[in-house]
């Protein structure tokens, strides 16, 4: 052992003595030393060949060895020179030759290889070991220079590699790594356009062929050459004129039947690969249609689909023939809602305005000339369709970084003699509680006398509509009788029909569920319909809003992902195409056409939507148990389609039926991530389980090929719905089940529960419903004060009283975050119980609460608009009395507050939020935002209490469902015009939150694992409540110094979260997705990259090669 290291040192020093040699030489060069500098590389040579340990002194930096190598390499003119030192070099970056490439390219060796490769072939017949000795250099050194590629144009190396290529086709052993320098070269854009040009294409087709078990290597590389080729637009568009197309098809056939025992899945996947990229094009996809390519990769995936290792081609044949897939026209007469809402005043440059005044005739479904032919770069890395639609968006780009926005606004925005009329709302402030007679708060519109009008104000909304609110007394319900019930009563009712012309009288049975909802009530909810207003008129009622819904006692797993189920989906979708008799395209139900009679020969289902918060616009039965599903659009709007509740009839049990909701317009779901859809089943309830269920298998969202217009896409063309599919597998014949995005919340429901509530106000509670506004569908839009009443009439308890902070909270601005609602109902009944907490929060707090922002939304089943067909969460800025009164109105109040110097302490909107899980909040800070910016700023520009951190802390503290690492307190300029970021601004109030429960459920804590119920989401309110109890600590005078020892420990967090990189939550749009990648390579888009005009693809910059996407799940954003 000792001998042999002794060897190895004698080696090592004899290879530098030898190095030191050759310097010598070098810098004294003379003919007669050619000789002496041959021998020595050759001894250099063998000792690399056979030591390892003198490859790493010769490629180490203290002996300079590169350097001298390089050197001689430059200076000899000798050719066996030339060829042992490029020996040297090969030996030297092929083990281990990661850092040493990344040295040789340091040191210009790069250009050193083209400029020898360039000069030999001056003098042909080039030396073949000389040319073999220099691409496979140039082979490893591509892995290191990127620039390999401009540098070989510049050097015009690009046609020596090619003519070797081109004059040595059966000359295996120089064609091969001739072979692998093209692929490199080809990487670059511009390269691959000249090289196309100058007859590579046909060079590389005359390389590849049918099956054969000989130079299998040479194949493959020839084959991802020509797939680096057909990147490029321009070459993809000369290999269809010439008809390679069909070839290629012809070749992978061959492979697949000849490869049985899959040896070869290398070869046939690159095959692919250069299908996949000359059907990037319209006229690729046009060939691949008409030489038959759909059917024979479906022929040959479905052979490969038993076989898990050929997963690679079953992928990829899919993401090819979903791309191929002529686009389809949305089997719709207009994207339009199918209802309307006329408008007092339309804003000119308004969405409704631009909705409505389309030049006639004009198709907005589908675009003239949208099939197929711009398809768009891969999205799912893009935000354009998260919560908001406001275009995709990269790091920081949408950062504000304007300082003086951050800043809060230091004057009132509105002179107070417009504020004044909003005292009305605030009548605890001057109210007297004199004890020794009765107090009296009124609680509903009925119980304002004269003396308690509204604000002048309120009498410029909208008119209300013509329709009248639904007589409902024609309908008889009872209670259930005790004993089992016959289980097709129901089945023969059909549905709950409220007749307000005196038809024959339904009974029902309803399940005793009061003892276990304190809040529900059929009867009281019924009359809370009689007053509800809706743009349809609805005269039915919903069997879950009607029996009620109680919460599960057991947890609902997050569902575990079946591998392939995209796949199969995707593959069912293919065979409509391949096999189209056996579709029946059936329309089972039409909103637009409801006067068209349906033929039931009783083996289709029955659908409905014609109820409080229903959508379900379309109903399409496309084979025996499968239904294409199109949701309507939210009102006054052409787009917003995610909220879906509906019904479903004449079913049969043990059958598992397939729904497709095919007009997703999201680039991602939580549905691909565990969630399912939830279904009330009411033979279940009558039976005395009344639970909204999480249901549903084979669950997964993707890119479909129904077209979606430019006009629903903001102007972008090439765009495509999404398909949400699911199983389901009914339990009972002839039920009626109802399905539902999340679990649905009526207004009317809202109603019922504020009555319901207002029934617990004890002599301690102050409760206080007010009518805040009329909305435009003729809805009033409660306003809640709850506090504890004072201790007495005496002055100090009256001053204490009026002294307490206000925390002002608001929910449901978007239709369609039903759990919201959940929330707000959780924080309600804690507000409203009778618990030492609940009485002690009272007695610190003045609650203003606004359950619904757009009851009318909520009402018309919209997922995010009002009637005026707008977002309003983005209207806050500057609200229009008219279009937008439960958004004007409540600013208003929130000015008044401001102006009578009673800031909030606390402003939260409760929303929902689809793409992530847990509970967080999003909050607004000048520092966070900075930070996230490269924009200079001085320390004063900086100071901010951390106080708007205290409450996100308490609630990771408290509440199991909240995930403070998500959270986030950047302001984003697409956001500037939100409640969290006005209020922040306007109202100065610095705990101003968006607090965003997600609809799937939980990756941490105590519900990990599990997706989110009622329950959780009350408990989750109720949370919220408790941190504001403890809150109160922190904003004591009487405890400011623990408030700043708290707020030390906050800053210290605070840049921790920044030290670390890749943080959590960096801002809404940049959120890093906490996702795991699935087990099955996914894409979502199936789509092309944009063809590249010919004339443009020189000017591409050189150093621009494309890259293949990587699929991630998109960026999680704020919903508000």
């Amino acid at each position: 052992m000792n001998k042999l290291k002794m060897a190895s040192e004698k080696s090592a020093s004899r290879v530098l003595m030898l190095l030191s040699q050759l310097e010598r030489l070098n810098e004294e060069p003379k003919v007669s030393d050619n000789d002496a500098i041959r021998q020595t590389t050759g001894k250099i040579l063998h000792l690399i060949q056979t030591q390892e340990k003198t490859r790493k002194e010769v490629a180490s930096k203290s002996s300079g060895g590169m350097e001298i190598i390089l050197s001689s390499l430059e200076n000899t003119q000798d050719l066996q020179t030339t060829l042992n030192i490029l020996a040297i070099l090969n030996e030297l970056l092929t083990v281990g030759g990661g850092c040493r490439t990344g040295v040789f390219v340091s040191k210009g060796g790069t250009a050193l290889l083209l400029q020898l490769l360039v000069g030999s072939s001056k003098d042909p017949p080039a030396n073949e070991e000389l040319m073999l000795h220099i691409h496979s250099l140039l082979v490893k050194v591509g892995l290191k220079d990127r620039k390999l590629g401009v540098k070989a144009r510049l050097n015009g190396a690009l046609n020596v590699t090619l003519n070797l290529v081109k004059y040595n086709l059966q000359n295996h052993k120089l064609l091969l790594p001739c072979l692998q320098v093209l692929r490199v070269y080809s990487s670059n854009l511009v390269n691959a356009v000249s090289l196309g040009k100058s007859g590579t294409l046909e060079i590389m087709f005359e390389i590849i062929g049918p099956f054969s078990k000989k130079s299998t290597t040479l194949l493959k590389v020839a084959l991802d050459t020509l797939a680096s080729l057909l990147k490029s637009g321009m070459n993809a568009r000369r290999a269809v004129d010439r008809g390679y197309l069909p070839t290629l098809l012809t070749i992978y056939q061959d492979w697949h039947r000849n490869d049985t025992r899959h040896r070869h899945v290398v070869i046939r996947k690159s095959i692919l690969g250069c299908i996949k990229n000359l059907t990037n094009i319209k006229l690729g996809r046009k060939a691949f249609i008409d030489a038959n390519g759909m059917r024979i990769l479906y022929n040959t995936s479905t052979e490969c689909l038993p076989v898990r290792t050929l997963d690679p081609l079953v992928n990829t044949s899919s993401l090819i023939m979903r791309k191929c897939f002529p686009k389809n026209r949305l089997p719709l007469p207009t994207i339009k809602s199918v209802f309307h809402h006329p408008l007092l005043h339309i804003p000119a440059s308004g969405p409704v305005a631009k909705l409505y005044n389309q030049p006639p005739g004009v198709d907005d479904v589908v675009d003239e000339s949208d099939e197929n032919e711009a398809t768009e770069v891969d999205t799912e890395n893009d935000t354009e369709y998260d919560e908001d639609e406001t275009g995709p968006k990269t790091q920081n780009d949408d950062i504000e970084t304007d300082i003086n926005k951050l800043r809060p606004i230091q004057m009132n925005t509105r002179p107070f003699d417009e504020l004044r009329a909003y005292e009305y709302f605030f009548r605890e402030f001057s109210e007297n509680f004199e004890l020794h007679r009765p107090i009296i708060i009124p609680t509903t519109p009925s119980s304002l006398g004269p003396q308690n009008r509204r604000p002048p104000q309120e009498d410029l909304l909208t008119p209300k509509p013509d329709e009248s609110p639904l007589e409902l007394d024609s309908i008889s319900i009872s209670k259930r009788p005790e004993g089992t019930s016959d289980p097709d009563l129901v089945c023969s009712l059909g549905r709950l029909v409220l007749d307000d012309e005196g038809g024959e009288q339904a009974v029902l049975e309803v399940p005793d569920t009061a003892a276990l909802l304190p809040l529900h009530d059929p009867d009281l909810y019924l009359e809370m319909v009689k007053s509800t207003r809706s743009v349809p008129a609805y005269t039915e009622v919903g069997y879950p809003d009607y029996f009620g819904h109680v919460a599960l006692n057991l947890r609902e797993p997050i569902l575990e992902r079946v591998y392939g189920v995209q796949r199969t989906k995707i593959f069912q979708d293919i065979e409509r195409l391949i096999h189209p008799s056996d579709i029946l395209d059936k329309v089972v139900y039409d909103l637009d056409n409801q006067s068209c009679p349906v033929t039931d020969n009783g083996e289709s289902l029955k659908f409905n939507s014609k109820f409080e918060s229903g959508n379900l616009r379309k109903a399409i039965q496309v084979r025996k148990f499968e239904y294409d599903l199109i949701l309507n659009s939210d009102i006054n709007s052409n787009h917003y389609h995610q909220w879906f509740y509906f019904e479903v009839g004449n079913m049969r049990p043990g059958v598992r039926y397939r729904f497709n909701i095919i007009n997703c317009e999201k680039s991602n779901s939580q549905f691909n991530y565990g969630m399912q859809v939830l279904m009330y089943s009411v033979q279940d309830a009558i039976n005395g389980s009344p639970h909204w269920v999480r249901t549903g298998s084979d669950i997964c969202y993707y890119k479909n090929h129904f077209s979606r217009s430019s006009i629903a896409a903001g102007g972008q063309k090439g765009k495509s719905y999404f398909t949400l599919t699911f199983t389901v597998t009914f339990q009972h014949k002839d039920d009626v089940c109802y399905f539902a995005y999340h679990y649905p919340y009526t207004y009317s429901m809202l109603k019922m529960h504020l009555q319901k509530l207002s029934a617990l106000r004890t002599a301690q509670i102050y409760y206080r419903q007010d009518d805040l506004c009329e909305t435009l569908g003729g809805n009033s839009c409660p306003l809640l004060t709850i506090t504890a009443m004072p201790g007495s009439s005496s002055n100090d308890p009256i001053s204490q009283f009026r002294s307490r902070p206000v925390v002002f909270l608001s929910a449901r601005v978007h239709p369609g975050e039903t759990n919201s609602s959940w929330v707000m109902k959780g924080t309600l009944e804690y507000l409203m119980s009778c618990s030492p907490q609940a009485q002690s929060l009272r007695e610190s707090y003045i609650f203003k609460i606004i359950p619904m922002l757009n009851p009318d939304g909520v009402i018309n089943g919209n997922h995010r608009c009002s009637l005026s067909g707008e977002d309003l969460n983005r209207q806050w800025q500057n609200p229009n009395a008219e279009l937008h009164p439960t958004i004007y109105h409540a600013k208003s109040l929130l000015q008044y507050l401001r102006a009578t110097g009673r800031t909030p302490l606390v402003f939260c909107d409760y929303h929902g939020h689809s793409r992530k899980k847990n509970v967080f909040m999003y909050g607004c800070s000048i520092k966070e935002t900075v930070w996230q910016t490269n924009v200079n700023t001085s320390t004063c520009d900086l100071h901010e209490d951390l106080g708007y951190r205290t409450l996100p802390k308490l609630l990771s503290q408290m509440a199991p469902a909240f995930s403070l690492s998500s959270c986030s307190f950047v302001v984003e300029r697409s956001k500037e015009a939100t409640a969290r970021v006005v209020v922040w601004r306007e109202i100065g109030v610095q705990r101003s939150y968006t607090m965003e429960s997600t609809l799937c459920g939980c990756d941490q804590g105590k519900y990990k694992g599990l997706q989110i119920g009622t329950s959780e989401l009350e408990e989750m309110g109720a949370q919220f409540c408790l941190a504001l109890l403890r809150l109160k600590r922190f904003t004591s005078p009487l405890e400011l110094h623990n408030h700043n020892s708290h707020l030390l420990d906050m800053e210290t967090d605070l840049i921790e979260t920044r030290s670390i990189p890749n943080i959590t939550s960096p801002t809404t749009y940049v959120l890093e997705e906490d996702e795991p990648a699935f087990l099955e390579e996914v894409d979502y888009s199936a789509e092309s990259n944009d063809e590249i005009d010919p004339d443009l693809e020189h000017d591409l910059q050189d150093n621009h090669a494309p890259q293949t996407p990587i699929l991630t799940q998109t960026s999680g954003k704020e919903s508000g």
